[in-house]
């Protein structure tokens, strides 16, 4: 009785676990699901999440929005809340990807999920399967969600393909995550009107900057260049131009166009292909800064002086001509490998690279004094073949090309933001808040263990230059790149905001997404003219108030789930690519430590389960305080950093998971 009065929230547990009359306080928030059992519901207004075990989440899936009761207070140790979920008041799944299976020559069948976190495989009556086969990836539409003990049931919407056939495994993935694909015909047709060549009455009131010398530099395969540079030096002066997509000439607010770009918010990066947020004729045509083509840009002109400065600056409506698209790799080809034939190709414009170095460095300087941080991690490119099949994984190469760009962009969205800040206008930054006390006290203990110290003011505010501090140290050593992600983890996520909040990481107080228009939905948001022309009065300003928390919050939400679809795609393409080498050795790096085993990083960013039950020599325990697991007979120590070898075990693409087995050191010597 006490248990069911309590599941209804008629009365509550103490802080001691005794029962108490009253009305336990409930909470509400989103349920997220862990492929173990358990579950944590996120309250957005509240730091700590509430743990849920596999018995207390009440028929809730992931993603469902909840109602929880507090069954166990957090501790002095920083334990988290334990809670018990009462209510599901909305459903977050409608529709579930996955594998169909028939049960031999029955007429209903099964789906197994592609996502971990819903661990009821979904019954599929006769009737109800659209003729799918076995080893179908398809599309289900839950009709019942599994309540009382029964199995989640619903009808297939739609066959993606076998999935042995190429592309099928990416549009599962895009299909899982929701992401429109197809534009209606509607925007299609919209985008092919305004997608019209520049003429005279365009650049009228436009500050004519054609005559400038001026640059693309992208990554070869780029197909959609929204930023364009000029630079100049006067005395000890640099006149840096970042001129960038007008695309608000074209995307009218509030038009078909202008509402599909909000609901996709951002353009998609997948192994394979790119889901744009607006159409190709936009993207890759009338918005993008093709070379040798007139194009309207609005422009962010800075003079900067010798010590980074921004001394002066003017935004302006322009008109461009690009005199030629330059890759990174070319760029680098100039000014690193001094490269003869790029060097004679690019003769003309050579000066202005070399400007461009000079400024660079002193931008990142400036930004290194001031305290801001850079986490420098191998971002992995997979080179797939004609099927879809991954042949090969690179790291990218962060170079003094894509330095100077990112340097470029970054002083430019900088100068924008404090701009707009000063004048009061309704806006959108980028924020990226102070990081969690609680977190920030764990990381310094960690670093502790590793000799490396990290100062928090007055024992509870870190600052920008602390992190800095401490990744100038690490550099070069073998925890370099695990130290670097649990302090990254240890941060908050960036995010869009009406409110100037500061920018924790890059250390500064203004900032904002000003540079990529065709693909984020923000950055074109703030393109609205309005100020510029001397239209912002009262109404419009009221208007801005009133729309802008509800864009920062959908666009931040909606870049949340491409980051997520980008990395799932990443991780499935590494999975398949290593099913190439079972049984074959690699060097790598104890990348993170858990009682059930240690993961293992090799140079090329693939990551693997080395699983404590392969570990055979003797019984480990996990040491939770130092990231350590230590032998009881024999006093072997994993540790985080260690440079160990590997062999490849097992890959498995259904759950994107590797594993390796740990390679004894006689093994190695022999």
């Amino acid at each position: 009785v006490l248990e069911s009065l309590e599941e209804e929230g008629k009365i509550c547990l103490s802080k001691r676990g005794k029962y108490c009359k009253g009305e336990a306080k409930r909470l509400q928030g989103t349920y997220r699901a862990n492929q173990r059992g358990f579950g944590f519901v996120i309250i957005p207004e509240e730091d700590q999440d509430i743990f849920i075990g596999e018995d207390d989440a009440g028929g809730a899936l992931d993603g469902d929005i909840v109602e929880v009761i507090i069954t166990k207070a957090s501790d002095r140790d920083g334990k988290r809340r334990e809670g018990k979920i009462v209510k599901i008041v909305e459903r977050g799944l409608t529709t579930v990807v996955g594998l169909y299976q028939k049960k031999g020559n029955k007429s209903y069948g099964f789906v197994i999920p592609d996502n971990q976190r819903i661990l009821q495989d979904i019954f599929i009556p006769e009737g109800k399967s659209k003729e799918a086969v076995d080893g179908h990836k398809v599309v289900v539409e839950l009709t019942s969600y599994g309540e009382k003990g029964r199995s989640p049931e619903g009808r297939i919407v739609e066959i993606i393909g076998h999935v042995n056939d190429p592309g099928t495994d990416i549009m599962s993935i895009v299909k899982g995550y929701d992401l429109p694909v197809e534009f209606p015909e509607k925007v299609l047709n919209q985008a092919e009107r305004v997608a019209k060549t520049v003429t005279t009455a365009d650049m009228a009131g436009r500050k004519d900057v054609r005559s400038w010398q001026t640059v693309t530099i992208d990554g070869e395969d780029a197909k959609d260049l929204d930023d364009a540079i000029t630079l100049t030096k006067e005395g000890d002066r640099y006149i840096l131009g970042v001129h960038i997509a007008d695309v608000t000439n074209y995307v009218q607010e509030n038009s078909a166009l202008d509402r599909e770009a909000l609901k996709r918010g951002t353009s998609v990066y997948l192994a394979d292909r790119v889901i744009p947020m607006l159409p190709r004729v936009l993207s890759n045509g009338m918005c993008s800064l093709n070379a040798g083509e007139d194009r309207l840009a609005l422009s962010c002109i800075m003079t900067i002086d010798a010590k980074g400065n921004v001394v002066d600056h003017q935004i302006a409506e322009t008109v461009v001509n690009v005199d030629e698209r330059m890759s990174y790799t070319s760029v680098k080809k100039i000014l690193e490998d001094r490269d003869e034939a790029e060097c004679e190709r690019y003769h003309d414009l050579i000066p202005m690279f070399e400007l461009m170095k000079e400024l660079s460095h002193i931008l990142r300087e400036r930004r290194h004094r001031r305290g801001a941080i850079d986490f420098d991690f191998p971002e992995a490119k997979i080179i797939l073949n004609e099927s879809g099949e991954p042949v090969d994984i690179k790291a990218y190469d962060r170079n003094v090309a894509t330095k100077i760009i990112e340097d470029f962009m970054l002083v430019a969205n900088e100068t924008v933001a404090e701009d707009y800040f000063w004048q009061e206008i309704p806006f959108l930054y980028r924020v990226h808040e102070t990081p969690d006390e609680d977190k920030m006290k764990k990381l310094v203990t960690f670093l502790q263990n590793f000799g490396y110290t990290m100062h928090m003011q007055g024992g509870q505010e870190i600052r920008p230059k602390e992190v800095q501090k401490l990744l100038d140290k690490i550099e070069g050593t073998p925890e370099e790149a695990m130290i670097s992600r649990l302090a990254l983890r240890s941060m908050k996520q960036a995010r869009y905001s009406p409110d100037n909040d500061g920018h924790f990481g890059l250390a500064t107080q203004y900032y904002t997404h000003f540079t990529s228009p065709i693909r984020r939905y923000p950055d074109l948001q703030i393109h609205r003219k309005d100020n510029l022309r001397g239209r912002m009065n009262d109404a419009k300003r009221h208007h801005y108030e009133k729309i802008l928390p509800e864009v920062a919050m959908e666009t931040s939400s909606l870049e949340r789930r491409a980051d997520e679809a980008e990395r799932e795609t990443l991780k499935l393409k590494k999975v398949q690519y290593m099913r190439n080498f079972f049984g074959q050795e690699f060097e790598g790096v104890i990348s993170g430590i858990t009682k059930w085993g240690i993961y293992v990083e090799l140079p090329n960013t693939v990551e693997g389960l080395v699983h404590i039950m392969t570990l055979k020599d003797d019984y480990y325990n996990f040491d939770e305080e130092n990231y350590r697991l230590v032998g009881e007979q024999h006093g072997r120590v994993f540790r985080l950093g260690e440079p160990v070898r590997v062999r490849v075990r097992n890959a498995e693409p259904a759950n994107r998971t590797i594993d390796f087995t740990y390679v004894e050191k006689e093994t190695e010597t022999e």
